[in-house]
């Protein structure tokens, strides 16, 4: 055998094991990887993970770890693991999963009609990496109160309902800074000017705001219910909401997952800075997370003369309003007699 014939021979067995070797190395790479029988999820790997803690994380969902380690080696990713949300799909190959662990996927953050900060960050401490705790302590830090002109009782007002986008990886004071960035965005020079006009903050307006908003349902309504409270500010009356009452009765429990339908007349004896029967003006804080239509009617009130209201028994969640005493008690007798009688039904 000549040598001509034995490099043809060898060269042809080189080719033929280089291409069984591409083949098997296309297979690693790009063949399916993936373990679980959703369509897809989301993987949370946590900040400061390690690529060993990266590993323990996907291995359950992973079918080959071997060729995905040899794909994230010959892509750097072993030195730059990325905390965040990754996206995980069914039929996914090593490649893509390690592309998809590069490619941090943002929360849609909502969060409206919650009573208090506590509420606030449970909700948001269940979305993103920061828990309850951290937010807690973040959002009551001393210094950035003082600095910003916020007590612990009416903080909530920077926490503005809407949806956010936050990574999942985000700290507790990247949060708390994200809220008092979009206050301030909020509180423009339109919105502080005319709180001003009506002899309010931004805070107070907030915490007006959340009495509306805790009085009625009926957003139409509320720039009447608004200026019902402003016209009893302004005269110097107590403003006597029933929401505040219910507020500081739940405080004094130390329960708020109580449910009160009814405010009875003992309860408007409650020593709370929170009971409006009690104490004129506002309370220290909002008594929960005001829409922005509740806000907007603060700030935007109906030009009416009322100073009482009640339920309406005609008009199901609306009310009825008067300028006088005698017809605000002939409204609040017709909704007793009505209340009265619905529960002699049960």
């Amino acid at each position: 055998m000549n040598f001509k014939k034995i490099t043809s021979i060898v060269s042809v067995v080189l080719i033929a094991a280089l291409l069984i070797y591409g083949i098997k190395l296309y297979r690693d790479i790009f063949s399916d990887n993936t373990k679980f029988t959703e369509n897809e999820f989301f993987v949370h790997i946590p900040s400061d993970a390690t690529y060993e803690d990266v590993k323990k994380i996907i291995s359950p969902f992973i079918e080959n770890m071997d060729h995905f380690e040899m794909v994230a080696s010959k892509r750097s990713y072993i030195e730059n693991v990325k905390s965040g949300r990754f996206l995980f799909k069914k039929g996914m190959n090593s490649f893509e999963l390690v592309s998809t662990l590069r490619q941090n996927v943002p929360v849609k953050l909502a969060f409206n009609n919650q009573e208090r900060l506590e509420n606030v960050v449970g909700r948001v401490g269940s979305q993103i990496e920061a828990d309850s705790i951290s937010l807690m302590k973040i959002f009551k830090d001393s210094t950035f109160l003082k600095e910003n002109g916020f007590t612990e009782d009416n903080v909530i007002s920077i926490c503005l309902p809407n949806t956010y986008e936050f990574y999942w990886n985000t700290k507790a004071d990247k949060f708390r800074d994200k809220m008092i960035k979009e206050y301030r965005k909020f509180w423009n020079t339109e919105r502080t000017s005319k709180a001003l006009k009506l002899g309010l903050n931004p805070v107070q307006v907030m915490t007006l705001a959340s009495i509306v908003h805790k009085e009625t349902v009926k957003k139409d309504e509320r720039p009447r219910v608004a200026r019902v409270y402003l016209n009893r500010l302004k005269l110097g009356m107590p403003l006597q909401a029933d929401p505040t009452v219910i507020f500081a009765k739940k405080k004094q429990l130390s329960n708020f997952d109580t449910i009160i339908k009814r405010v009875y007349f003992n309860d408007l004896k409650i020593n709370s800075p929170y009971n409006t029967y009690f104490y004129l003006g506002l309370p220290p804080g909002p008594i929960a997370m005001p829409d922005i239509t509740a806000i907007e009617a603060v700030l935007n009130p109906e030009n009416n003369d009322y100073i009482y209201f009640c339920a309406s028994v005609s008009k199901f969640g609306y009310h009825e309003f008067a300028s006088d005493l005698n017809q605000h008690a002939a409204n609040r007798k017709k909704y007793v007699e009505w209340l009265d009688k619905q529960i002699a039904k049960k």
